[in-house]
């Protein structure tokens, strides 16, 4: 996975989709930039940017929940990110598994 492989927006982001590899349940949305993904890649363990602190952020690195990168894709026009990933807790600032977690609109619960 190269950075240059991605369509980043305007502002130099693309969404990453966090799904786990064991369950296959999508756990988070976050924001990536190109040193984010390299980061990613190197270290193994997702990192994200920002957008309301306009930084880099390891996620886990204050809780302990880290995410360890098992693959990543990108979508057919490049312009996304699926990280597959094997957590050591909740993917969810509210301590849920998921950030997905709250109730369905229009459909069963």
């Amino acid at each position: 996975m190269r950075a240059d492989e991605i369509k980043w927006n305007d502002q130099g982001l693309a969404p990453a989709i966090v799904q786990s590899s064991a369950s296959k349940r999508v756990l988070m949305l976050a924001w990536m930039n190109r040193e984010s993904l390299e980061l990613t890649v190197r270290t193994g363990q997702t990192v994200f940017f920002s957008r309301s602190r306009q930084e880099l952020w390891h996620k886990g690195a204050s809780s302990g929940n880290v995410q360890v990168v098992d693959r990543i894709e990108i979508d057919c026009d490049s312009d996304a990110i699926l990280l597959q990933v094997t957590e050591a807790g909740p993917a969810c600032h509210n301590g849920t598994e998921s950030c997905f977690d709250t109730a369905t609109l229009g459909g069963a619960e």
